[in-house]
């Protein structure tokens, strides 16, 4: 069985239930959708930005113990959910492993300012021409 290259065996368990959803008597009598539960609190594999990344990817799928659950039950097999778990998994730590460029901050250039001045004036003058109508 492949694994996520550079995770621990120890980190990943897995728990087959049934799936919910159509597909007859096959759903009802055989558990084939794939619960993967990775330690994201306790592995060593990840460094803390990239856990606190991943926790924030994440979302609701981290439990409070601070494990990360994904459930795949697309396929019709145990093996072919499983194997998507670990993909969406090895995505998931794709994505949290790219460190967000930090912004460098800029200042409006001139004609950017006079642009931004010129829509005020006519967005005053088009607002005036709302006013009351005198009788001259």
């Amino acid at each position: 069985m492949k694994f996520v290259p550079g995770l621990p065996e120890q980190d990943l368990q897995f728990q087959f239930v049934r799936a919910s959803g159509p597909g007859g008597q096959n759903v009802n009598k055989v558990a084939t959708a794939a619960q993967l539960r990775f330690d994201l609190a306790g592995t060593p594999a990840l460094t803390g930005a990239v856990k606190a990344r991943l926790r924030a990817l994440a979302g609701h799928r981290v439990t409070i113990e601070g494990a990360l659950l994904i459930t795949a039950r697309n396929h019709r097999t145990q093996e072919g959910n499983r194997r998507e778990a670990l993909e969406r998994l090895e995505d998931l730590i794709a994505r949290a492993s790219i460190e967000p460029k930090k912004r460098h901050k800029t200042r409006p250039t001139y004609g950017s300012k006079q642009r931004r001045l010129e829509v005020k004036k006519e967005r005053k003058h088009t607002k005036q021409l709302r006013g009351r109508v005198t009788h001259e």
